[in-house]
């Protein structure tokens, strides 16, 4: 990978660096939480809060980078723009903004989506006693998850979710093969059996110094899915809410909904940026993914069956798994400047949108 400059970084290490040095030029109060493992050259790992702002503000928007740890370094890189940008010294009074970097900062550190526990996190925030139930997954569950890979193991993935989808339709097989599932621990788009320490340190954190606020506005960095560059705002509010009709006065009628059909994602239990709303039953929350396309989906999605079985199975320290490890982080962070100048160009201006929105009274 080429040298990429500020905002966004070439690591983990890095990417902390920049937003912490980012968090202290603007007088924000950094909250430390380290990670009980390490990251692949033994150095610690953290989740940082940056809050900015007055400690008792109704009124919050909350971005947070690193739910699918590969993905942090765009979602880092938004974050440290916007701290270096005007709009933190702009904050309307009453207003504070809350930073959440590297919510991930294990998958983040060793460019995986996952985290330690192989938990998508972003499907960790469910009664775990009854977890969401996806039925059709057993149908492919083995074939997501092969022993061996290489271009014959692609093949036969290939022809047997074609046959999938002849028995079923393309809808189902999304829903099947990425909504989330409980049963299989090794597989991809694991939700876990309990809540994860991601899971843990954002609930505590959000009981303890969120529990006064009345608006609070969640953007969530994803990339992975969708056209390359554009920054699709993914709502997962239920179709009838006052929640997504409000999400689409502040952001505009682009605002998807995938329980109407609307997106390319499934629906999706568990996800962070609706946890909100569990934990803050008084507060008003609108709640986005902003959700940026890198490359054609079948490519994507070879690449997560690809670690997962690395994971498993393989070395990353062969030639073959040095290859995997930088197909996954190019599928979620291209190395292309006009990608990540379109991923701040969005991100200034969804941002921008959140902070009018806390403060313009709802019609």
């Amino acid at each position: 990978m080429s040298r990429i400059p500020p905002p966004f970084a070439n690591s983990y290490v890095e990417a902390r660096k920049l937003f912490l040095a980012a968090a202290a030029a603007v007088g924000a109060d950094i909250e430390t939480h380290r990670h009980p493992l390490p990251g692949p050259d033994g150095a610690p790992l953290f989740t940082d809060i940056a809050w900015l702002g007055p400690a008792d503000a109704r009124r919050v928007m909350l971005t947070c980078s690193g739910t699918h740890g590969v993905e942090g370094y765009c979602g880092s890189g938004c974050q440290v723009a916007w701290l270096g940008s005007a709009a933190p010294k702009s904050l309307p009074r009453g207003t504070a903004a809350v930073l959440v970097h590297a919510i991930n900062p294990f998958g983040f550190a060793w460019d995986r989506r996952v985290n330690e526990d192989n938990v998508d996190i972003n499907r960790n925030f469910v009664d775990h006693a009854k977890p969401p139930e996806n039925a059709l997954w057993p149908e492919i569950a083995d074939v997501l998850t092969p022993e061996v890979w290489d271009d014959g193991a692609r093949k036969v993935m290939g022809v047997a979710i074609n046959l999938f989808i002849e028995r079923h339709d393309q809808r189902a097989y999304i829903a099947a093969a990425s909504s989330g599932q409980f049963s299989h621990p090794d597989g991809i788009f694991y939700g876990g059996a309990a809540p994860v320490w991601s899971n843990r340190v954002m609930d505590g954190f959000t009981r303890r110094r969120l529990g006064h606020v009345k608006r609070l506005a969640v953007i969530d960095f994803h990339t992975g899915l969708g056209p390359r560059g554009y920054g699709e705002l993914i709502c997962r509010h239920p179709t009838d809410s006052e929640s997504l009709a409000r999400a689409r006065r502040w952001y505009g009628n682009g605002v998807t909904s995938p329980a109407a059909g609307e997106s390319g994602s499934p629906v999706i239990d568990g996800n962070l940026r609706m946890a909100f709303v569990g934990w803050l039953p008084e507060a008003e929350v609108t709640s986005v993914a902003i959700e940026y396309g890198t490359y054609p989906e079948d490519k994507v999605f070879n690449a997560l069956v690809a670690d997962n079985w690395l994971h498993l199975h393989g070395d990353m320290t062969t030639r073959k798994g040095r290859a995997i490890k930088a197909d996954i982080r190019e599928m979620f962070y291209p190395d292309a400047d006009d990608w990540r100048e379109a991923v701040l160009e969005r991100a200034a201006q969804v941002q921008a949108r959140a902070v009018e929105g806390l403060t313009t009274p709802d019609a």
